[in-house]
């Protein structure tokens, strides 16, 4: 999903998107300094509106390619999230429970265009963007994170979430091969 402009300000400012939770999730960050903690509820935020996304195109999509993308990417951000689920729970870092409203709203507005060509364009376009803002995300966190298990995480989610926007990119899809699956 492509992330809103108050989440691209959010990651500006703290490297990361914008998290529904409580201030007390900043403020308890354990070891990791608070832009790692706040990059690891952002990309479990992110993780939680691609697997929405996911699904909803697995069953409202038009085309198989798309339908088939979508089970992959609900698949691996699933895996990504548990993992970074369970990082965060070491660190005692809360994390939110569901998509923001902004990401809520962007699905809805999806829905006029179920089952059609144009819901799938305006699907892939999404993905191609907030695939892009996640890379930039975890490049980010890779270049001036601290705390070396998170960066760990994003460096062992990064080569899945390229291959998702390869997948989507320019609002295109495109399956992979399985050799080009990404492995978990």
């Amino acid at each position: 999903m492509r992330f809103t402009h108050n989440t691209c300000a959010t990651a500006a400012a703290a490297v990361v998107l914008t998290l529904t939770g409580t201030a007390t999730a900043f403020g308890a960050a354990s070891p990791a300094a608070s832009s790692d903690a706040t990059f690891l509820q952002t990309i479990h935020q992110a993780n939680l509106a691609e697997i929405a996304a996911g699904k909803d195109a697995t069953t409202h999509a038009n085309s198989a390619c798309v339908k088939r993308v979508a089970a992959i990417i609900v698949r691996d951000h699933t895996a990504l999230d548990a993992k970074g689920a369970a990082l965060a729970k070491s660190k005692s870092i809360a994390m939110a429970k569901e998509p923001s409203a902004a990401q809520q709203q962007q699905l809805k507005d999806l829905k006029p265009k179920d089952g059609t060509a144009a819901y799938d364009t305006a699907w892939l376009k999404d993905q191609s963007a907030g695939h892009q803002q996640a890379l930039a995300l975890i490049d980010k966190e890779l270049t001036s994170g601290k705390d070396s298990q998170i960066q760990a995480a994003a460096k062992a989610a990064r080569p899945i979430v390229a291959a998702h926007l390869k997948m989507v990119e320019g609002g295109v899809c495109r399956l992979p091969t399985e050799s080009a699956s990404p492995q978990r």
